[in-house]
């Protein structure tokens, strides 16, 4: 049985807070995404990166110019920062990933934070 969104959500949440308590703020967001993945993974999560997202318009495909961070198990979005305050436009980036997507839940986390919990937001799509 596939697990539940927020179930997949709590560890990726966890995984971040534990590569935002050994690595600390202030690096690019390439080292987090790539310490995140290596998290993940040695918690027996399955994921992609760089998920290639396409663009329909009028029921065309018109481009592939959006790329998701992180896909866990094929479920929750991930959108990965590194910037001095996330910014209502990057909630909304999200939120349209998941729409393009097909998906319910999103996390958007900004690991230039003091304390990691005060950079992540959850972002869903008709839950």
């Amino acid at each position: 049985m596939p697990m539940h969104e927020n179930d997949i959500a709590r560890i990726c949440i966890g995984a971040a807070i534990e590569v935002h308590r050994v690595l600390g703020p202030g690096l690019l967001e390439s080292a987090y995404h790539q310490c995140l993945c290596e998290e993940l993974r040695h918690r027996g999560m399955t994921f992609e990166t760089e998920v290639p997202l396409a663009l329909r318009y009028r029921n065309e495909v018109v481009g592939c110019a959006y790329r998701i961070d992180l896909l866990v198990e094929n479920s929750v979005l991930i959108e990965l920062k590194s910037v001095e305050q996330l910014m209502p436009l990057h909630a909304m980036q999200l939120l349209t990933y998941l729409r393009l997507a097909n998906r319910k839940l999103g996390l958007l986390i900004n690991f230039n934070t003091r304390v990691l919990k005060t950079g992540i937001k959850r972002v869903v799509n008709n839950l």
